[in-house]
C-alpha cells in the first residue's frame, strides 16, 4: 500500500486527506517513484480551491514536483531504470497524476535525472521555479548581459530562481516586495536592487535605478490592473511577461491608448516541459547552473507528509521566502 493525499471537494487545506491506496504497476509510458520529497506550488492551492485553469476530477490527488528513486518502469520506457535517482517536473495535469504521496505513478516524460550532489529536498525545489524563470530570461533571448530585469513577487521560489537566472546570464535583477520585511533577504539572495512597493513609487524607482531607460523585461506572476504600473517602468522595445494570475481581476493590455513600444505576453513552463527538445535544453541549462553553484534552491521550511494541510496553510499565509518542501518518511523500501 501507498500513502496518497487526495481530496473529494473544493475547499481549504482541511479537505486534504492522507489515504492508504493501492499504487499498482506503471502502465505504458509511466514510471513508479518512491518519493522522498515534494515541492509545493501555489498552483496546487488554486487547484484545490477550484481557481486553476482546469478543474479536479474527484477523488483527486495533486502535486507537480517530487524527488525520489524509480521503483518500476512501464512498457516503452527506455531512458529510466529501477533505482535511478530522479525528480519530477510539471508536465501533466493534476487531474490525471499527482506527486503528493510516498509512492506515485507519473509519466516518464515528466521525469528527469536528479543532478549530482543535489539532495532530495533541494531536487524537489528546483524544476518548477527554475524552468519557469529559464524560458523568458534565458531561452527567449530577450535578456542580454547588462539589461535590467524587474522581478515581481520576488520572495517566491520562482522569483528567487529568476534572480539567480538573471545574474547567471549577466543581467541586473530588480526585485519587488510589498513590505520591507523581506527586503534584506532579497538583497542577500542576489537582487541588485529591491523596491518596496507599499512604500515606494515603482515606476519612479525603476527609472532612477536604470538611469531613465527602464527595464528590458518585467517578469510578473500577479497580473490584474497592476500591469499598467509595471509597463511604465519598461524600456522602449522591452517586454512584459505574465506567468501567473495571483490577482483574479481582469488584466488589461497595458497603457494601450498610448501605444507603448513594448510586447506583452503570457507564459507558463508547460510550453517547455511538454516539448521534449525544449525540456532537454532547460534541464541542461538548469543542471549546469546547479553544478557550477550559480543556482541554489532556497528552501524556506519543510513539513512531513502527514502535515500536508499545515504545509498548505503556511503557504497560504504568504510569509515564506523560497520553497516549501514536504518530506516523506518510509517504514520500508517496498511498495504494493
Amino acid at each position: 500500500m501507498a500513502r496518497l493525499v487526495q481530496f473529494d471537494r473544493l475547499g481549504g487545506p482541511e479537505v486534504l486527506t492522507l489515504r492508504d491506496v493501492e499504487v499498482g504497476a506503471p502502465g505504458a509510458g509511466e514510471v513508479r517513484i518512491r518519493v522522498d520529497a515534494i515541492g509545493l506550488n501555489r498552483a496546487e492551492i488554486m487547484y484545490r480551491e477550484g481557481g486553476y485553469f482546469y478543474q479536479p476530477v474527484f477523488p483527486s490527488t495533486l502535486g507537480y514536483e517530487a524527488a525520489g528513486a524509480v521503483e518500476a518502469v512501464g512498457e516503452d520506457v527506455t531512458h529510466l531504470a529501477e533505482g535511478d535517482l530522479v525528480a519530477v517536473v510539471p508536465a501533466f495535469l493534476q487531474s490525471e497524476y499527482g506527486t503528493y504521496g510516498d509512492h506515485v505513478i507519473v509519466p516518464a516524460s515528466a521525469v528527469v535525472p536528479r543532478p549530482a550532489k543535489v539532495d532530495p529536498v533541494q531536487a524537489a525545489a528546483v524544476w518548477m521555479a527554475y524552468i519557469t524563470a529559464y524560458g523568458p530570461l534565458a531561452e527567449s533571448g530577450q535578456v542580454r548581459p547588462g539589461d535590467h530585469v524587474l522581478i515581481t513577487a520576488a520572495s517566491s521560489s520562482v522569483g528567487l530562481a529568476a534572480i539567480q537566472v538573471a545574474r547567471h546570464v549577466g543581467a541586473i535583477p530588480i526585485a519587488t516586495t510589498r513590505g520591507a520585511g523581506k527586503k534584506q533577504r532579497l538583497l542577500e539572495a542576489g537582487a541588485a536592487h529591491v523596491i518596496v512597493t507599499d512604500e515606494e513609487d515603482l515606476p519612479a524607482r525603476v527609472k532612477e535605478i536604470t538611469g531613465g531607460e527602464g527595464v528590458r523585461l518585467a517578469f510578473d506572476p500577479v497580473a490584474g490592473p497592476g500591469v499598467e504600473t509595471l509597463a511604465q517602468g519598461i524600456a522602449s522595445g522591452g517586454s512584459l511577461v505574465v506567468y501567473g494570475a495571483l490577482d483574479p481581476r481582469p488584466t488589461p493590455l497595458p497603457n494601450a491608448q498610448s501605444f507603448p513600444a513594448l510586447t506583452s505576453s503570457t507564459y507558463t513552463l508547460f510550453e517547455i516541459t511538454t516539448n521534449p527538445e525544449r525540456l532537454r535544453r532547460a534541464v541542461a541549462f538548469v543542471g549546469a547552473g546547479l553544478a557550477s553553484g550559480s543556482f541554489t534552491p532556497v528552501v524556506d521550511r519543510t513539513f512531513d507528509l502527514a502535515d500536508i494541510a499545515d504545509a498548505h496553510r503556511y503557504m497560504e499565509a504568504n510569509g515564506q521566502v523560497g520553497k516549501i518542501v514536504v518530506t516523506v518518511t518510509h517504514d520500508d523500501d517496498t511498495s504494493s
